[in-house]
């Protein structure tokens, strides 16, 4: 009986860890896109109409980890309205898998 339990709590144990490590890979996740979004609005301001290669290149590469439509175009082909809108969208649906998580660390 004892081993069971102990066996139970191990595996809750687990479970709570690896839910937490994913917990925290998405808010991370959304706080870079806050960041490229952040860099996107600054180049909206300033009336820029083309990206910096090296945020293109950030911004293509994560669409593609993420498999949105736009990480199967070129960076330099990227448009800053394009990128923002795909942000948002890679962001909504990080958002949405945060909704109804409680926020506290688990013991």
């Amino acid at each position: 009986m004892i081993e069971e339990t102990s066996v139970e709590i191990t595996a809750q144990r687990e479970r709570w860890q690896l839910e937490r490590e994913q917990r925290y890979a998405r808010r991370n996740r959304i706080r870079y896109i806050d960041e490229l979004l952040n860099e996107l609005e600054m180049l909206n301001i300033a009336e820029e109409t083309q990206m910096p290669p090296d945020l293109a290149v950030r911004v293509q590469r994560l669409a593609d980890e993420m498999s949105h439509s736009l990480g199967h175009h070129a960076p330099e082909d990227l448009s800053i309205a394009a990128s923002m809108e795909a942000l948002y969208d890679l962001q909504d649906g990080l958002m949405l898998t945060l909704e109804g998580v409680d926020d506290e660390d688990d013991f």
